[in-house]
């Protein structure tokens, strides 16, 4: 092949990837990078097997060099896993890393026509005949960079926000871990045990939570909510509310005099509503940090404006009802998302019985019940009548796995862990007690929890019952409830009478989370949780570039994992900030305010905030903050008055690949016809 970039015009290098047989199995990738050499401006296309090894990597490296290319085009797989490779391999090579683009040969061909070879290589070529069309149109961009501020924004403080927090205060980072309730510790601070070891939860929790609290770096706002977000990556302005506890926390010692003569009192919302606390309240006796809180909505002085007897009693003068909200701003590089999840509620009216019959109760409500410091002091007991049951049946997947009654089709990943480890502590609790389990299958995956299984079946000697129940009756003089369901191991359908019926809910969003994902400008997946940017090798970035994601705001999943990726989250902040400067892409939108009228569509449709409206001496014209723009392009496709442009996306460049599309239209080849006519 000779030298057919011609004086002065692009010279485009073609690479071909088989990407072993995902690709080449289907698509004949020797036979589309020959007809990548006839296209007009190609001065060289090769196939490799793996386009993105050391290899091939260095293949394109010798041709960019031999042969003076000033850009190239890779066929290969999406650009979300590889599109950062080679633009390195380009610069590394000496050219402007935007001058590469990539072509999608195997999810928008190979996977999508397996089993039919020739139309799939026909498809490819033309895909690559549009990448070629593309690659003469790009343009050289350059990168910004800008400084970072080395403090993170920590929001929620379980053990995934506080491991983080460790983690980076550790790193030398200044941390402002913000926590709404007036505690930390989570979700994780209400179990008993952990499976499948049997560690005492809090006994796990309390150390590290005293440890935020001891940490130089970390500056904790608890009883306090994100309400504001602005700026971008390295330097995000945030809002936050410190809503009133009307205890002045630099006096109070945590006594408990004040709650030892409130009268009044509400539903414990840390024991899920079975215990009671007092309107001057601790959620739980290790609160990180110890400091009471009161609750106007069941504080008799908010109410009447009588009692104040634990402002009489504090020996501290720490009570203060005239206590406002109070505005604190912070600057930060980074933000950590930790927010959790919340449980499942069993809703659905005449189905699972939940707040129908007195003798359904929850998991969590269990684990608050067998807990030494809840509110039954360790005991279960029957709602009903407060005996001790003999007869407990769990039922699985409530609120997961249902495709019916619930929109939740997601696995929470724990329940079937949680069910053996309780099951396993009613049976220590009590040697008489009889534990039956309801299940579709176990899911037990991590590690020893399969040898955890078998030892709650074996030696504990919990029944294992294959099936999903089909109703729940009550008997109105007993209480007792009584499961009909299809027990597909013995192909018949049973009723079985027990005296408490346990439902091991899933996970749901933490509440809030919508909320917060409009105001971070963050994206949720299908299931309601945060949405990583990719599963495998983004698990704990998002969309905007900065913030990151950890525990069961991405996903659910146990505390092992959420520990792990507590520490991957902390880790990429602490990578980001340490590099001193962030990169913005360039590839952002700019406005021509000769044809922009003003009028506000641009900045009212962009998910992230960029465009916003500024007074000129021609009027209003919008303006593209380029740190917040993602280039995504709704602003340009919006635009009434086509004054919106993408760099690197150009109309000319979008329409080249369109004509090129077009057989016979857009594309010159040697022979003088468009391939896929």
């Amino acid at each position: 092949m000779g030298d057919r970039g011609g004086a002065g015009g692009p010279r485009i290098g073609v690479f071909v990837c088989h990407c072993g047989s995902n690709i080449g199995g289907t698509v004949d990738c020797p036979a589309v990078a020959e007809y990548a050499t006839t296209l007009e401006n190609v001065v060289v296309a090769r196939a490799n097997i793996y386009t993105c090894s050391t290899v091939g990597q260095e293949e394109i490296k010798k041709q960019i060099r031999e042969h003076g290319l000033d850009r190239i085009v890779v066929a290969s797989c999406t650009p979300r896993l590889h599109e950062a490779t080679f633009k390195r391999v380009g610069e590394e090579a000496g050219l402007n890393p935007y001058m590469v683009h990539m072509v999608n040969l195997r999810e928008q061909c190979s996977w999508v026509h397996q089993g039919d070879k020739e139309r799939a290589t026909e498809k490819a070529k033309e895909l690559v005949r549009m990448g070629v069309a593309r690659a003469r149109m790009l343009e050289p961009l350059t990168a910004q960079e800008l400084g970072v501020e080395r403090r993170v924004l920590v929001i929620g403080g379980g053990i995934a926000g506080i491991q983080a927090s460790l983690d980076l205060a550790a790193q030398g980072l200044e941390v402002v871990l913000v926590e709404r309730l007036p505690s930390i510790g989570g979700r994780m601070a209400q179990l008993d045990k952990t499976f499948p070891t049997g560690d005492c939860a809090i006994c796990v929790l309390a150390p590290k939570m005293v440890e935020v609290l001891h940490t130089p770096g970390i500056r904790l706002m608890t009883y306090s909510e994100v309400r504001e977000v602005a700026g971008h990556a390295g330097s995000f302005d945030v809002r936050i509310e410190r809503k009133p506890r009307y205890v002045d926390e630099s006096k109070c010692v945590g006594c408990g005099i004040c709650a030892e003569n409130c009268p009044g009192g509400a539903p414990s919302e840390f024991d899920m509503g079975i215990g009671r606390r007092k309107a001057i309240y601790v959620p739980f006796p290790q609160a990180a940090p110890l400091k009471y809180t009161i609750d106007p909505a069941s504080c008799i002085h908010f109410k009447t404006g009588k009692c104040g007897l634990c402002r009489k009693n504090c020996p501290t003068g720490a009570i203060d009802f005239e206590m406002k909200p109070q505005e604190v701003r912070v600057r930060v590089g980074a933000i950590i998302v930790a927010t959790g999840f919340d449980p499942y509620t069993p809703h659905v009216h005449g189905y699972w019985g939940y707040r129908e019959f007195a003798n359904v109760i929850t998991a969590l409500e269990l684990e608050r019940m067998i807990n030494a410091s809840g509110p039954t002091r360790g005991e279960v007991r029957r709602p009903s009548d407060g005996a001790a049951p003999k007869r407990v049946a769990f039922i699985q997947c409530v609120g997961s796995r249902n495709w019916k009654a619930t929109s939740n089709k997601y696995c929470s990943r724990v329940c079937c862990m949680y069910t053996m480890k309780l099951a396993q502590l009613l049976k220590e609790h009590y040697q008489d007690i009889s534990t039956s389990v309801y299940y579709i299958d176990i899911r037990a995956f991590g590690k020893g929890f399969e040898e955890f299984y078998h030892r709650v079946r074996s030696m504990a000697g919990v029944e294992y019952i294959r099936g999903r129940p089909a109703r729940l009756t009550e008997d109105p003089r007993t209480k007792n409830i009584t499961i009909r369901a299809e027990e597909t191991l013995l192909n018949k359908i049973t009723e079985r009478e027990f005296d408490l019926v346990v439902l091991s809910i899933g996970m749901v969003p933490s509440e809030g989370t919508e909320a917060l994902g409009r105001m971070l400008g963050i994206p949720r997946s299908p299931d309601g949780f945060f949405q990583e940017v990719h599963p495998k090798l983004r698990p704990v970035d998002t969309s905007r570039d900065g913030v990151f994601i950890c525990g069961c705001a991405q996903g659910p999943k146990d505390i092992p994992d959420t520990v792990a990726q507590a520490k991957a989250a902390a880790s990429s902040a602490a990578a980001m900030l340490a590099r001193g400067k962030v990169i913005l892409e360039p590839t952002t939108a700019e406005v021509d305010e000769a044809l922009c009228e003003g009028c506000g569509l641009c900045a009212s449709l962009c998910p992230y905030g960029a465009p916003s409206l500024v007074e000129t001496g021609s009027g209003k014209k919008a303006r593209i903050q380029k740190a917040l723009c993602h280039g995504c392009g709704t602003c340009a496709a919006a635009c009434p008055r086509l004054a919106i442009t993408v760099r690197g996306f150009s109309d000319e460049q979008l329409e080249s690949e369109m004509a090129a599309a077009l057989p016979g239209e857009g594309e010159k080849v040697e022979n003088g016809r468009g391939v896929g006519g």
